[in-house]
């Protein structure tokens, strides 16, 4: 495709979004940037996992490597950006198991949500991962789910993450 001068003119005006500064909105992820490994419980079942996190994109995307790793098989990253038009968090995770999912959420109150919602046999799942007791050295991960639109929520999937020193 050839561009015209007038779209490459266009284009070249166009200012560079300034990377998110570490404040509340988005402190999350400076907090989370190399922590691993990950202590997991699912299905009663205790492993542990790694979970490579870094800044990319000249510091706009957060991109998250995830293994199970001899505890279970999964394998998955994410890629995570801060919408300052929308003032929320976006993420798009990816896995070796074939799933896709996207996720809208806010820091707020000392907690990172980020939600969605599904469908599971015909069923409107409301779906989230929830990031508290945030530290420099650790923080609590977990995957949760509401069947009833968001007044009860059920937590599937519990992390502890460790910063790796």
């Amino acid at each position: 495709m050839q561009w015209g001068r007038s779209q490459q003119t266009r284009r070249a005006r166009r200012r560079k979004p300034p990377a998110p500064s570490l404040s509340r909105s988005n402190l999350i992820s400076g907090l989370a940037i190399g922590i691993s490994p990950g202590r997991a419980e699912k299905s009663g079942e205790q492993g542990h996992g790694t979970n490579s996190i870094r800044r990319v994109m000249d510091g706009c995307v957060v991109e998250e490597n995830f293994s199970g790793g001899d505890s279970m098989p999964l394998r998955g990253m994410s890629l995570s950006t801060f919408d300052a038009r929308a003032q929320k968090w976006k993420q798009t995770w990816v896995d070796n198991e074939g799933g896709y999912l996207d996720f809208v959420g806010e820091f707020r109150d000392g907690h990172m949500i980020l939600a969605r919602e599904a469908a599971k046999d015909r069923r409107q799942v409301l779906q989230r991962m929830v990031f508290k007791n945030i530290s420099a050295k650790d923080l609590d991960w977990s995957w949760e789910r509401s069947l009833d639109g968001g007044k009860t929520w059920q937590v599937v999937w519990p992390i502890h993450y460790k910063r790796k020193i």
